[in-house]
């Protein structure tokens, strides 16, 4: 377990916050192991309805940690096993999801919302996916939900072109359920979530296996966008990218 990652359960609420504020919450692999742990754990809980996901104020998460992603290349591999098990375990999570966004959702900070079932966010809120711009491909089976979510077009241009999206325009199209204002969204968040846990659970999880559909394919898209993530941060464009990114942060 991490400090970087606050688990607390607050009644039938699992409460699991982003806490690295100086990094933007920029995600580590003892982060992202912490927070499959978290996850999964659900499974044998009965006494958890639902799962509330939350950052800091001003940052929700800034994505993967770049380092991380610069020794991933060196060392010739892609998504590490912490990420990999976060990822399965968002999948698989038989419990409600509910996330708290307010300022920065880059990357992973936006993708994992797609397996989120309610999202409140801060009409500060800024959601972004620079994937492609850095050589790669989007990840967490977002090829998979997006589409299903906001329709092809809109989903290339958030995962391709890395158009990115205030809280309005996430909104309009779906990944977004209420806005409101930045020291009220975590309060709102917590709402929708007692109003969640509050719900007959055997009746919630049924109704949601019937929404969501198989949790297998949404394994096998993320196993699958891996095997390109690891081609593509071997590739000269990638290694282009970062280097030029790298360059910009001295």
């Amino acid at each position: 377990m991490t400090s970087l990652v606050d688990i607390r359960d607050d009644g039938g609420i699992r409460v699991m916050r982003m806490n690295r504020p100086d990094k933007k919450n920029a995600l580590t692999a003892a982060m992202y192991d912490a927070m499959a742990a978290a996850l999964t754990g659900t499974r044998t809980d009965q006494a958890i309805r639902c799962v509330m996901l939350a950052g800091a104020p001003g940052a929700f998460c800034a994505g993967n940690d770049l380092d991380e992603f610069r020794q991933a290349a060196a060392d010739g591999e892609g998504l590490n096993d912490s990420v990999l098990r976060f990822l399965h375990a968002l999948a698989y999570c038989e419990r409600p999801l509910v996330a708290a966004v307010d300022g920065l959702a880059i990357g992973v900070g936006t993708t994992m919302l797609l397996h989120c079932d309610y999202v409140v966010a801060s009409a500060a809120a800024r959601f972004t996916t620079p994937f492609v711009g850095l050589g790669l491909v989007p990840e967490a089976a977002s090829t998979l939900l997006a589409p299903r979510l906001m329709g092809p077009r809109r989903a290339f241009a958030m995962l391709v072109m890395g158009e990115p999206l205030d809280a309005a325009g996430a909104q309009s199209i779906g990944l977004v359920n209420a806005i409101a204002d930045s020291a009220e969204v975590e309060g709102q968040a917590l709402a929708a979530a007692r109003k969640i846990a509050a719900l007959p659970p055997e009746a919630v999880l049924a109704s949601r296996r019937m929404i969501r559909g198989e949790p297998e394919e949404l394994a096998e898209r993320i196993d699958l966008e891996a095997d390109f993530f690891r081609e593509r941060l071997q590739s000269p464009e990638a290694q282009a990218a970062f280097a030029a990114f790298f360059a910009r942060k001295k």
